[in-house]
């Protein structure tokens, strides 16, 4: 029993030769299905390309395509697609498309313009032609100081005060020497009137043979020297009178005054310091007392490239414009063009003074001036 159903399972597992084999593949209709998903597909992308893509690839071959009648018309023949406009944007964008001539030649006229004339611009400052720092002509103490910053001074004012102890001392003593002077020679002058008496007496004794030659010859001598004396004592009050006048000049040192009108920009010493006319003491020894500015004196100074400094000239007329109000024009005029280049920079400076004074106008400030065309 069991053999025969080995044998059954064995001719179940044996392969039949004399049928032909079975045809695999793909069915017919798989394929079929999916070309016609595939034409589907296409004619949608198809449509979709054309009717979502903007017509800018029409608007191209429109000229190509346009009828003969449009020739005879004096402009280029323009397509006409549906949405002009995208067409234009799209032209635009596209780097590869010359643009037309009609745009390129305005575009290109501002270039070939000439420069304005007179539109020669420089930058420069504010300076004053008359600066000083007021300083001590000797070392000694300060005292008092009669400044303060923005202060507006006069010529001659007095500005600070120095310890003036020991040159008060010093002219008092040459004072006094002029007085002792003085009063040598009032000695002088009595006796010499009192040796003139005796010089007559003796010369009358001596013409009648009462005195003799030596009497009156000691006479003369004292008379001529006390004369001799009285010159130099005459002398002496000369040299104290100058005494006292170099004393009293030095003592006037000690007080520190304007050179100028004008107004205190910096003060620089404080009582109880030590001022000297050099700078000494470590540091700690003041050389000024305060700097002073004439206001009537600022001008700008600035500096022209050599290459330009042909356009400029004595007297021209110039604007400039204050950094600090840049909507204010200041009338101005050249001063002068100093005579020499600065080599490092390749510039000339040029002084401009200004028209008319105005409190706005500070020293250091920066300006920029524009040279007009006018010179007169």
């Amino acid at each position: 029993m069991m053999q025969e159903d080995k044998a059954a399972l064995l001719r179940a597992l044996t392969i039949d030769r004399t049928r032909p084999p079975a045809r695999r593949g793909v069915p017919w209709k798989t394929v079929a299905a999916g070309l016609a998903t595939g034409c589907i597909v296409a004619a949608g992308a198809y449509w979709y390309v054309i009717d979502g893509q903007p017509p800018a690839r029409t608007a191209e071959r429109a000229p190509a395509k346009a009828p003969p009648a449009a020739a005879p018309r004096s402009e280029p023949a323009r397509p006409e697609p549906v949405r002009s406009e995208p067409a234009t944007t799209t032209a635009q964008a596209r780097p590869a498309t010359p643009p037309p001539a009609t745009v390129s030649a305005p575009a290109a006229a501002p270039a070939a313009a000439p420069a304005r004339a007179g539109s020669l611009v420089a930058s420069g400052y504010i300076v004053a032609r008359r600066k000083a720092t007021v300083a001590a002509e000797i070392t000694g103490r300060i005292v008092d100081v009669l400044v303060e910053e923005g202060m507006r001074v006069e010529e001659g004012q007095v500005l600070a005060r120095l310890d003036a102890a020991l040159a008060e001392i010093d002219l008092s003593l040459a004072r006094a020497a002029v007085d002792q002077a003085q009063a040598t020679v009032a000695g002088h002058q009595a006796d010499l009137r009192d040796a003139e008496s005796t010089l007559k007496r003796v010369r009358s004794l001596s013409r009648n043979a009462n005195a003799s030659e030596a009497d009156l010859i000691k006479a003369q001598a004292r008379v001529d020297s006390l004369r001799a004396q009285i010159r130099a004592a005459e002398a002496q009050i000369e040299t104290a009178k100058l005494d006292v006048s170099r004393r009293a000049e030095q003592l006037s040192k000690y007080t520190i005054a304007a050179p100028f009108s004008g107004v205190v920009i910096d003060k620089n010493a404080q009582p109880g310091e030590i001022i000297s006319p050099v700078s000494a003491g470590g540091g700690f020894t003041r050389t000024g007392i305060c700097t002073i500015v004439d206001m009537d004196s600022l001008e700008v100074e600035v500096d022209v490239n050599e290459a330009y400094i042909g356009r400029v000239a004595a007297g021209q007329r110039v604007e400039a414009v204050l950094d600090a109000y840049p909507d204010w024009r200041i009338p101005a005029r050249v001063v002068a063009v100093v005579p020499t280049a600065n080599r490092d920079k390749a510039t000339i400076r040029v002084r401009i003074g200004f028209d008319g004074r105005d409190p706005r106008i500070l020293p250091d400030m920066a300006a920029k001036v524009t040279f007009l065309e006018d010179r007169v």
